[in-house]
């Protein structure tokens, strides 16, 4: 068992709006890009696709004629192309742009219209191009950076002063150049802010800004660090005691350990832009995807005193953002560091309620692309328990692993699996979910399910899995159970004579397991 301790996740700010309130900001924030996507998908649709550029950007003629149509200019289609792809209204596929499943269920799914403004939140660096002469590595440590910023403005529950911004950015710039031993030293540190030399080069820069902020379907776009979940500022352990006061961090107060940061090395950009400059563009991305304003001080009117002011979505952003981390804290078994394989041996032992715990802590930590792939390609291993429990960790994941499902559903060995999980995923009952799988299908999943029973569990459940077979007769079973294919079916035949107190039915298994084997009638 881990030893971590369980932390409540962070209650919901005082006078968030309701789900369905935030819901219908979010439409109506993204109401050009809905109506721009759906456009693209009545012009171009009908299963061709809209051919895109090769970085996803329409075509100028395509852009003209959506101006054209639509009223607007072409860098208001521009603008509006950019948030659709972004929101995940529309998805590229080889260069062709089709709908996404977020604008099939934009108006009937709150929850389809909330991931789309939060994906959306999370690539705020993609919002805007980065300053002039600002280079790839200031960018990134500001993008870095950016989480901690969010955290003040949320447990403030007000405006903040740009200048605390800016003290903030400064001293975690200068704690993430620290922390890569970057800290100019030597006689000339004064007139060259630029890395130092330690014996080894610095990591590489990213070739741009990086949507590295804080991610709805997980902690990182790519996938989880090896050390554990880590946003920024915001730790798997939740949010910090000692975060700082609105009134910001002090910008010279000494430090109780370890090396004091080069406070002019992080203020100052060895690109030749200052991070009150980066400071402007990154406000000015998360403005431009409705996370917050930017206004002049409210006492006093002047524009030097700016401030800056969560809006409602992006304080319930930041609020989901730490609530999942604590969710991926909670982990009772221990198994977020865990591959999908690993995670879904540990939950075999548990009962249904504490193994959703572990899928949700385990998918908390991960995006949601790169988890759903992962337990689909367990789902694809000979091992039949894991398969049908990556599909119960895939209900955890919902709407997200949609997509995924339904192209899972066209593999015969996953397709029983995938058809129920849409059932359910729609709205189904699960009593009647069965009733969509043809009677081979049902037959298939009655094998792969025995298998399941015959590798991990006792005899007396295999007997019992008879009762669940839709044919109603045993010769009839096997009879359907010789035609379907099953890789595993000897060796259920052969589990369930073994295990079956009736020898007359016991021989008959016997023989169609032979039978089987030898490919005879």
């Amino acid at each position: 068992m881990s030893t971590r301790a369980a932390r409540p996740a962070p209650r919901p700010p005082q006078g968030t709006p309701p789900p369905a309130e935030l819901a219908r900001q979010a439409r109506a924030g993204l109401a050009g890009a809905v109506r721009l996507a759906r456009w693209a998908d009545g012009e171009h649709g009908a299963g061709a696709g809209l051919r895109a550029g090769t970085d996803g950007a329409l075509p100028a003629d395509v852009a003209e004629q959506a101006a054209h149509d639509l009223r607007l200019t072409p860098d208001q289609v521009r603008t509006d192309w950019d948030l659709a792809r972004l929101a995940g209204l529309v998805e590229l596929h080889g260069g062709v742009a089709r709908p996404g499943w977020r604008l099939r269920a934009w108006e009937r799914d709150d929850t389809a219209a909330l991931r789309g403004w939060v994906a959306l939140f999370d690539a705020w660096s993609l919002a805007r191009p980065a300053p002039p002469g600002a280079g790839p590595t200031a960018v990134a440590e500001v993008v870095e950076a950016v989480p901690q910023l969010l955290s003040l403005l949320h447990l403030s529950a007000g405006p903040v002063r740009l200048p605390v911004l800016l003290d903030m950015l400064e001293q975690r710039v200068a704690e993430l150049r620290t922390e890569r031993c970057e800290v100019p030293y030597g006689p000339d540190r004064g007139a060259d802010p630029g890395p130092a030399r330690t014996g080894r080069e610095p990591h590489p820069a990213p070739d741009g800004p990086k949507a590295d902020g804080l991610k709805a379907d997980g902690l990182k776009a790519d996938g989880p660090e090896a050390d554990g979940p880590k946003v920024g500022a915001l730790k798997a352990d939740g949010p910090q005691a000692d975060s700082p006061e609105p009134d910001g961090p002090k910008p010279d107060g000494p430090k109780p350990d370890g090396p004091k940061p080069d406070r002019a090395g992080a203020a100052g950009d060895t690109a030749g832009v200052s991070l009150a400059v980066l400071l402007d563009w990154s406000l000015d991305g998360l403005a431009a995807v409705g996370a917050l304003v930017v206004r002049d001080g409210a006492k006093t009117g002047v524009p030097a005193e700016r401030e800056a002011l969560l809006t409602p979505l992006g304080n319930w952003s930041v609020w989901v953002k730490l609530e999942q981390i604590c969710v991926a804290a909670q982990s009772p078994a221990g198994n977020i560091e865990q591959s999908a394989e690993a995670m879904l041996r540990g939950c075999a032992r548990l009962t249904p309620g504490p193994a959703r715990a572990e899928y949700r802590a385990w998918l908390a930590a991960r995006s949601a692309g790169s988890a759903v792939e992962e337990l689909l390609g367990v789902a694809r291993g000979e091992d039949a328990l894991l398969r049908g429990l990556a599909f119960e960790a895939l209900r955890a994941v919902g709407a997200p692993a949609e997509p995924a499902v339904r192209a899972a559903a066209d593999e015969a060995a996953l397709r029983p699996y995938a058809l129920l999980w849409l059932v359910e995923h729609e709205g189904g009952d699960p009593e009647t979910a069965p009733d969509v799988l043809t009677r081979e299908e049902s037959t298939w999943l009655w094998v792969d399910t025995a298998a399941a029973v015959a590798d991990h569990g006792e005899s007396q459940l295999l007997v019992r899995h008879l009762d669940s077979a839709v044919q109603g007769s045993v010769p009839r079973l096997l009879e359907e159970v010789r035609a379907v294919g099953h890789p595993r079916t000897v060796q259920v035949l052969v589990a369930l004579a073994a295990a079956h107190p009736d020898p007359a039915l016991a021989k008959a298994v016997r023989r169609a397991a032979f039978q089987v084997h030898t490919g005879g009638a």
